[in-house]
């Protein structure tokens, strides 16, 4: 079976940036257009529409459609066109109107298809651990607030002065390894209230939806990493009938069963001590793993088993630097209890790695570009998780991409050059767009570039 992004000889993907977004332009076909009537009404399309806001995050520029229109009355052509496919750019409030009634749902099969070229093409074995398992992060971001703005997949909950808080809130699923200072977003899953049911939806029930949904198209051997809130047993069982493993947060305040049951076994002094003495590089600290096997997640006759492991770690003088604890459903021993620690360690990724580069290395994440009274929010955030998966991917996989990151490396730098480049010149690709940079960088544009460009036409 061929995927998207497989090359015919099945040794180089196409991961570039005019196949990834030929790919896209392809999700974007089924997205509903409610509109009636033909004419000047339907003067725009909901392809269009999307692009255009793609665009803008992919480019990291709020003004970035504004400048192509300049370009177009100036120079017959734009960027928007070349670059993106987009025939004709809406307006801001057109591409608003004509999003709102789209879900993210369309972008499923792009995520799953990028992701399945990433694990044929080998990359993904970069980031196993734990013999050959796939580390997938889980936590809730939330990316709207507002006392006034609102609709109906808007999330609330009252103030200590009586007002209504409307916010919205994903749930952003990454791959993340030890080993690896990138991180693999995978498709969210909107934290929304739910038809049918009479609690309002929360960030587990929305992580259980995520799992049931994708984990047919994740590797079997698949671990799920979270904080204390994941660490709940009707959660660790849903993982667990789903034959992945977990190795989640376990804080005392919310566990107390388990901590009893450790109390008890530090008494009859059962519980497994290891320490180890490493160098950080300016210091010796000293690692102290604490472990036990089989306890109850929680007080019922029906409680699951788990096996709990804790880390502290002191430097010289005694003082900690670090205190963690983890339920895990791995057996634990001494030969493996560090490396169970450093991958549930590994969540922060999600957290730094992800969430933070969203919503502060210029994809703006939490800035309202658009609410609207359906899905607006929802698939204008997805959008800016999907640029940078783009910008993650032709990280690895472009090589001319490749040599300018290299000497570029402040992503400030670079994104400030795409825009000032883009608005001023009309370039007919992406990759000579990716060439005049190298060019006028004097770097070597490299004579053999086996990764194949497609048109987007």
């Amino acid at each position: 079976m061929s995927y998207p992004f497989e090359s015919t000889d099945k040794t180089t993907y196409k991961f570039t940036h005019t196949t990834m977004i030929k790919h896209l332009r392809q999700s974007f076909e089924s997205l509903p257009d409610y509109r009636s009537g033909t004419g000047t009404y339907k003067k725009y399309s909901v392809l269009d529409a999307a692009m255009s806001a793609f665009s803008v995050f992919f480019m990291q520029s709020s003004s970035f459609l504004a400048h192509q229109k300049t370009m177009k009355k100036q120079q017959g052509g734009n960027n928007a066109e070349s670059l993106f496919g987009v025939h004709q750019i809406p307006s801001d409030n057109q591409i608003r109107n004509l999003l709102d009634g789209a879900t993210p749902n369309a972008l499923h099969p792009l995520y799953r298809d990028i992701f399945k070229g990433l694990e044929q093409s080998g990359k993904l074995k970069e980031f196993h651990v734990l013999n050959g398992s796939t580390l997938i992060a889980m936590d809730g971001v939330e990316y709207f607030s507002s006392q006034k703005i609102h609709c109906n997949c808007c999330s609330t909950k009252t103030l200590k002065n009586g007002k209504t808080q409307y916010f919205h809130t994903a749930v952003t699923p990454v791959i993340v390894s030890p080993n690896q200072s990138s991180v693999i977003p995978l498709s969210p899953e909107f934290v929304t209230p739910q038809d049918g049911s009479e609690k309002q939806d929360y960030e587990l029930a929305a992580s259980k939806r995520w799992i049931e949904r994708e984990s047919s198209y994740q590797p079997v051997n698949t671990t799920i990493l979270g904080d204390d809130l994941y660490c709940h047993q009707p959660f660790c069982e849903h993982i667990r009938d789903k034959g992945w493993n977990f190795i989640l947060v376990c804080k005392p305040d919310s566990h107390k069963t388990l901590y009893e049951w450790v109390a008890d076994f530090e008494r009859e002094e059962k519980i497994e001590v290891m320490e180890k003495r490493r160098w950080t590089g300016k210091q010796y600290v000293v690692d102290r793993y604490r472990f036990m096997n089989k306890m109850p997640l929680r007080n019922s006759d029906d409680a699951l088993l788990v096996n709990w492991c804790e880390l502290e770690t002191t430097d010289e003088s005694g003082k900690v630097l670090y205190h963690n604890a983890f339920a895990t459903n791995y057996t634990l021993d001494k030969n493996n209890v560090a490396k169970i620690v450093k991958a549930g360690r590994t969540r922060w990724k999600i957290e730094n790695e992800n969430n933070n580069t969203l919503k502060t290395k210029g994809y703006n994440f939490k800035h309202n570009f658009g609410h609207g009274s359906q899905y607006l929010a929802s698939i204008l955030a997805s959008l800016i998780i999907l640029a940078y998966l783009f910008h993650t991917v032709l990280e690895w996989f472009d090589v001319c991409y490749q040599l300018l990151r290299e000497y570029l490396p402040s992503r400030k730098i670079f994104f400030d050059d795409l825009r000032a480049l883009t608005r001023y010149m009309l370039f007919d690709d992406w990759q000579c767009l990716m060439e005049f940079m190298l060019d006028g960088l004097k770097i070597p544009i490299p004579i053999s570039n086996k990764l194949m460009s497609v048109s987007l036409n």
